[in-house]
């Protein structure tokens, strides 16, 4: 067998982000079945996507102070590890419990330790690998979280067509397959010893103070919220705001936006060195405004879901480029940099989603009007963008 190479490190980063993927994405595709065959009302399922963020916000700040101690090597282990004990117990825990809501829950905790974890240590892993340009990696690592949004929407749905979606535990079963390869192929592969490497005196308070440094934090917030709110709504939004199948629903809602989402983060990862990063998120972010205007406002199906789509293409660029910005101002940063980064992310992953739901429910369940809401985290990413391009 020949010598594994950063190449191969590359690979495991990006079939990292598709884990990421698969438990962001895959419980929402069961909202709607929760709701009636476990009788969990709205305001709770939005709460599993709080709840799945939250754990995930506490991981983001905690790992600061554990990753560098035991190595990025047992981290990421331990992340997949996490990643595929918490999808087999949501498989399990909903029939041993009173409550399946409870059920659901702890399940959800495990396997967003796991994510959380992952968020933060496959960023500088793939920033420590060599590369003639690091926005493209960046870019290009962030695309196979969409592709493995594409992946979890499309072959799901397929499944729950063909033996209906009483059966969603065997898939669930099966998607657990991908934490477990990289689980045994991680430790195989190198990992720069850069990767987590700080300046001790690059602490928490020092980066706090810094104004640039908030303003990427703000930026992280609301690429977070602007992406996760239609990512987690909109299979919900199409089945019960639009009227149209599951199948449809899931297929022209959930994964036009995830199949625009990485052909966006895959075009600027090929084309990244002829952009300029900041020009393309002042474009994306007004293209961002308005395509929640069209999902919130239009009386037509067929225009909120092209608004879906479009939200998907211009969101692609956010986190990744927010990330690069961010590794590029604060090179001594290490773990600490990417850490917060990911808390502010996460923040933004859970305000989103949690202020639709919320909007939604105040408004008799409107999901539209909810998803609307959210606007205000697109123009917030605008507003940033146009004070950096000014600074330029």
């Amino acid at each position: 067998m020949n010598k594994l190479t950063f190449k191969h490190t590359k690979r495991l980063c990006y079939s990292g982000y598709v884990v990421q993927a698969i438990v962001n994405n895959f419980v929402p595709l069961l909202f709607v079945f929760f709701h009636e065959h476990y009788n969990i009302s709205l305001i709770k399922i939005t709460f599993i996507v709080t709840f799945n963020f939250m754990i995930q916000l506490f991981i983001d700040l905690a790992s600061a102070m554990f990753v560098d101690r035991i190595g990025y090597k047992i981290s990421v282990m331990l992340s997949n590890l996490l990643c595929a004990a918490g999808m087999i117990l949501l498989t399990i825990l909903p029939e041993l419990t009173r409550d399946p809501f409870v059920g659901i829950l702890i399940a959800v905790s495990v396997y967003a330790i796991g994510g959380g974890l992952l968020e933060v240590i496959i960023n500088p892993i793939i920033e420590s690998c060599p590369s003639d340009n690091k926005e493209a990696a960046m870019s290009i690592l962030h695309s196979f979280y969409s592709w493995g949004c594409v992946a979890v929407i499309l072959f799901s749905t397929i499944f729950f067509k063909l033996a209906g979606i009483e059966r969603w535990k065997q898939i669930t079963i099966l998607w657990t397959i991908v934490p477990l390869i990289n689980l045994i192929m991680f430790p195989l592969v190198p990992v720069a010893a850069a990767a987590g490497k700080r300046d001790k005196s690059m602490r928490p308070s020092v980066l706090i103070r810094s104004k640039g440094f908030l303003m990427m934090l703000i930026m992280m917030l609301a690429a977070g919220a602007s992406e996760m709110t239609v990512s987690q709504w909109v299979s919900a939004f199409a089945e019960t705001g639009l009227n149209v199948s599951k199948t449809v629903g899931d297929i022209a809602g959930t994964m036009f936006f995830a199949l625009l989402f990485g052909l966006s983060r895959t075009i600027y990862g090929r084309l990244g060195s002829r952009l300029d990063l900041l020009r393309s998120m002042r474009v994306c972010s007004f293209v961002c405004i308005g395509s929640y205007l069209l999902i919130a406002l239009s009386p037509s199906p067929v225009l909120a879901l092209i608004g879906c789509g479009l939200c998907g293409f211009s969101v692609g660029i956010f986190w990744p480029g927010t990330v690069s910005l961010t590794a590029k101002r604060y090179v001594s940063g290490g773990t600490l940099v990417f850490s917060l980064l990911a808390f502010a992310g996460d923040v933004g992953c859970t305000a989103g989603p949690t202020l639709a739901g919320a909007a939604a429910a105040a408004t008799g369940d409107r999901l539209g009007i909810g998803i609307g809401s959210a606007a205000v985290f697109p123009m917030l990413m605008a507003v940033c963008v146009l004070v950096l391009c000014k600074r330029k």
